[in-house]
């Protein structure tokens, strides 16, 4: 649910900010993530999680079309639209080839939570580079801050702790901390104007 809550509103928040709400690297690893689990689901037998994963590949289609509409602005001057573009077919291509390197390398249980976790992690860390880059909250909510954290702790909780995984337990140990960091940085934002900071676009 708290994913879910992540998903509609970065959709949300996109549109009304005219910018993309899910840093663009973690974006690529996660629809890479949701697509190949999804697929995945529905070769095999069909589960609540693979439902789950084909709403959330959905969603995040429509958060990849706020990115290829607005994201753009965000980047130099000297980015040409052409060059966005093949930067994130680039992107796409490279988040694949990461997740399946995964599924090679562990099995398809052990991929799924090891990717899940890291990029994360990764995510955690860009969410505040956005925030630095962006120099406020265009794009972003506290909304989005605390469902990415609770979304992420619950997990760690059920993997981490109750079936006692130090790997999982330690990364997302980190993803609190990064993303408590950032739920500060979005409170502080917010607490210097009164309202939702802003910084006009590029």
């Amino acid at each position: 649910m708290a994913w879910t809550t992540v998903y509609v509103c970065a959709i949300l928040v996109g549109f009304r900010h005219k910018s993309y709400a899910i840093p663009a690297a973690a974006l690529g690893l996660n629809i890479a993530w949701e697509v190949i689990y999804a697929v995945h689901a529905i070769s095999t037998s069909i589960s609540v999680q693979g439902v789950i994963n084909i709403a959330w590949a959905l969603a995040d289609v429509v958060i990849v079309y706020t990115f290829l509409a607005f994201g753009r602005r965000e980047l130099p001057g000297f980015v040409t639209r052409p060059l966005c573009i093949g930067w994130a077919v680039l992107l796409g291509l490279a988040s694949f080839a990461v997740q399946w390197l995964f599924i090679v390398e562990f099995d398809w249980e052990s991929a799924t939570r090891y990717s899940a976790f890291l990029q994360n992690l990764l995510m955690s860390g860009l969410f505040i580079a956005m925030f630095v880059a962006r120099r406020g909250l265009r794009g972003q909510s506290i909304v989005i801050a605390v469902a990415k954290w609770i979304g992420t702790l619950a997990p760690t909780i059920t993997f981490g702790v109750i079936e006692g995984s130090p790997f999982i337990l330690g990364i997302g140990t980190l993803c609190s901390v990064f993303d408590l960091t950032y739920i500060g940085l979005v409170l502080w934002a917010r607490s210097r104007t009164g309202h939702l900071v802003l910084a006009s676009a590029r």
